[in-house]
């Protein structure tokens, strides 16, 4: 099983980054990402015995309560850019959401999945790359974007299997 956790977007902002992507689609030849799969990964754990969900889901339970420093994450999504190959929208979540990231990470480590040796760095992959791309046409289109904000309430467990997410389990977060 290949799994990771992520933060749900809420359906008029999925709306609004779909339209946003309508508008683009015809600039570029990029492997766009279906709306429906669009998501904030707080931790990419990789390949999973099925036979041992339980304890992950278990651990990640333990997440639940974000420090009280931090409180709960308050997200924007707003810009874009490209790191190799990938064209993204830029999330703002603050501390917050950097020490759920931290504490899932923490979490998951426990059962021995490895930590991330790359600084978190959340964003939503709108495409990847696949052929050669004028990126200047594309990125004068996009324009500056703002998606508008919300606040993160619960996190997911979800599969990902043949490019499509299931949800396993839900994590609500507590102030």
């Amino acid at each position: 099983m290949r799994l990771f956790t992520a933060i749900d977007l809420p359906g008029e902002m999925l709306e609004k980054i779909g339209e946003f992507l309508a508008r683009l689609r015809p600039l570029a030849k990029l492997r766009w990402t279906p709306v429906e799969n669009l998501h904030i990964t707080t931790k990419f754990i990789g390949e999973w015995p099925e036979g041992r969900i339980g304890e992950m889901i278990a651990a990640l339970g333990r997440v639940a309560n974000p420090p009280q420093a931090a409180g709960l994450p308050h997200i924007a999504i707003r810009g874009v850019g490209w790191f190799p190959r990938v064209f993204w929208a830029g999330v703002e979540g603050g501390e917050a959401l950097a020490a759920l990231a931290r504490s899932t990470e923490q979490a998951v480590a426990t059962l021995g999945v490895p930590l991330e040796t790359r600084v978190y760095s959340p964003h939503l992959t709108l495409g990847r790359v696949k052929d050669k791309v004028r990126i200047e046409e594309v990125v004068a289109a996009a324009g500056n974007p703002d998606f508008g904000a919300f606040q993160a309430t619960s996190f997911f467990l979800y599969l990902s299997a043949n490019g499509k997410y299931s949800k396993l389990a839900e994590f609500p977060l507590n102030s």
